[in-house]
Order: structure tokens, then C-alpha cells, then sequence
């Protein structure tokens, strides 16, 4: 087991008769063939920094990936084959790498090495990592070159330092700290934390862009996308997907993820990689009365 609170005995014996039941992954392969996991979307969208004129850096997010016995793993290899192709120059993971045992990770190696080992990979810890076994977790990923933050900051290398990336501990079942996260970072800060209920942590600490995931878009939605039931730890339910417009001239990019927990399907609420083009906000042409991007939704 890792260091998540509120992993009791309940759900340790639901998650192991789940992972008996679809042991040897014949739901995922069974839904996957019948589409039921939900093609991948590639969202990609420009994004507006207060950084020096001409600035340009492209950025891949993945979340949620849940390797394991409920993702077929060529839905894996379809996300990372995307980002490879995108050619980026920093890539954000998340959180919940795998579902129902840590081991799963080795369906991850694969699909990993499709990613350039020269870019720089940072990654956060998600609510079924910690309960897992987020040693042997974190350990796969720094070896495959991702690096783990734990309420910590890194500077992106130059051409791009004008960026530092601030990882906060998972919100829900872990141990964040908004302050140690964001101690020394730069003036234009990423945030990247697994979950939009980070948001109560850091109020009144200052961020550009924050990336997260966990809500899966509900997973099952109505058509059109809206939810019809979140994990416990999303936080407010308005946050649940999509690009959102924060007080303080902040933005939060809340992922529908890429693979599934509970049940191997996905049902209008469709698996997604974000790629994502930072420019400065000095470079807006900006028609009157419009918004710099139209995918933004009001907070």
C-alpha cells in the first residue's frame, strides 16, 4: 500500500474482488473492440502567458491514464503515439497512472518510449497511485525520465525558463502544501495537480495555467457531455471538464483523462490528450469583445 489517506478495508475489498473479475483484461479488450472506451480526442488549444514577445513553447498534458485490467493498452499507445507526433518541448502527466495494482505499471513501459527522452516530463501522483503504491510508482516514472513533484517547483530549461512548473501533492487522499509548492518558483507558474479540489489550496497563491484531471468527465455522461456522477475529491462540480476562466486573470484545464476505473467504458465522455501552444500575451490579436480563446468557459 502507499501513503493515501482513506483507503479502508471496504474499498481494499472491493477493489480486490474488481481486479479478480476482470483479471487477465478481458473487458477492456472487449470494450475497446466494440468502441465503448471512446475514440481520443486530441484537444488542442493556444494558450496566453505574461512572458516576453515571441515566446513559443509547446505542451502535451496526459492524465488518468488507469493501465490495468479496465484500459485496453492500445488506447494507451494511440494517447502517447499522439503526443509523440506533437514534437513538444515539455510534457505534464497528471496523476493515477494505473488501477487496482501498482504492478500495471509495466503496461506503461511501451508507451513511454514512444516519448522523446530528451524532453522534459514532469508528473504528480494521483489518489489511486498513493493508495497503491506510489514508491514503485514514482520509481518507473523518474526511470523512464519523469520527474515527481511533490509539492515542489522546477524551472523549465532554457529556451523556456521563463516557466516553472509547480506540482502539488494530490489533494484528496494526499498531503498538499500550496506554500512549499510554489516556494522559489519563477513569476509565470504551471500548476499541475491531479484534481480541480486543489483549487481550495491555493487561494491566493499566484499561477497562470493549472492542469488537472481525475473527474474523467464523469466517465458516463449525458449526451453533450455533461456528467452524471463525479469521484468523490473533484471539487466543485462546475470544474468538472473543459478550459475555465479563474478570478485573477487565471485559467484551469480540467482533463476527462484517457483510461477508465470501475467500469472498462466510456460513454460521451470521450478520452482526451491535451496539446497545447504557449504564447505571449503580448502577441494577441484580439477582436473586440472576444475572448483569446473561444474553447474558455466562465468560471
Amino acid at each position: 500500500m502507499g501513503r493515501g489517506k482513506y483507503y479502508g478495508k471496504w474499498r481494499q475489498a472491493g477493489e480486490g474482488l474488481e481486479a479478480a473479475f476482470y483479471k487477465e483484461n478481458w473487458a477492456a479488450r472487449i470494450a475497446y473492440a466494440m468502441r465503448l472506451q471512446g475514440q481520443l480526442h486530441q484537444d488542442r488549444r493556444d494558450l496566453y502567458l505574461p512572458v516576453p514577445k515571441g515566446y513559443q513553447c509547446k505542451l502535451a498534458f496526459i492524465s488518468d491514464l488507469h493501465a490495468g485490467p479496465l484500459t485496453d493498452v492500445r488506447l494507451l499507445e494511440q494517447a502517447f503515439a499522439a503526443i509523440a507526433a506533437f514534437e513538444q518541448d515539455v510534457i505534464l502527466f497528471g496523476g493515477d497512472y494505473v488501477s487496482l495494482h501498482a504492478r500495471h505499471m509495466q503496461h506503461l513501459i511501451k508507451p513511454l518510449r514512444l516519448l522523446d527522452p530528451a524532453t522534459p516530463k514532469f508528473a504528480v501522483m494521483g489518489n489511486h497511485d498513493l493508495w497503491l503504491d506510489d514508491e514503485h510508482i514514482s520509481n518507473c516514472l523518474q526511470d523512464a525520465g519523469v520527474q515527481v513533484l511533490v509539492n515542489q517547483n522546477r524551472r523549465l530549461p532554457a529556451p523556456f525558463d521563463a516557466i516553472s512548473i509547480c506540482g502539488m501533492d494530490e489533494p484528496g487522499v494526499g498531503m498538499p502544501d500550496a506554500e512549499q509548492t510554489f516556494a522559489g518558483a519563477g513569476e509565470v507558474r504551471l500548476l499541475l495537480m491531479h484534481s480541480p479540489l486543489g483549487l481550495k489550496h491555493v487561494a491566493g497563491h499566484d499561477f497562470q495555467l493549472a492542469f488537472c484531471g481525475h473527474t474523467h468527465g464523469g466517465q458516463i455522461a449525458a449526451p453533450g457531455g455533461t456528467p452524471l456522477v463525479l469521484p468523490p475529491g473533484s471539487g466543485e462540480r462546475r470544474y468538472a471538464w473543459g478550459l475555465f476562466a479563474l478570478p485573477g486573470g487565471r485559467t484551469l484545464l480540467t482533463s476527462r483523462g484517457i483510461g477508465m476505473s470501475d467500469l472498462p467504458i466510456r460513454l460521451f465522455a470521450t478520452s482526451e490528450v491535451h496539446l497545447c501552444h504557449l504564447h505571449s500575451a503580448l502577441d494577441i490579436v484580439e477582436h473586440e469583445g472576444q475572448h483569446v480563446d473561444a474553447g474558455i468557459k466562465p468560471a
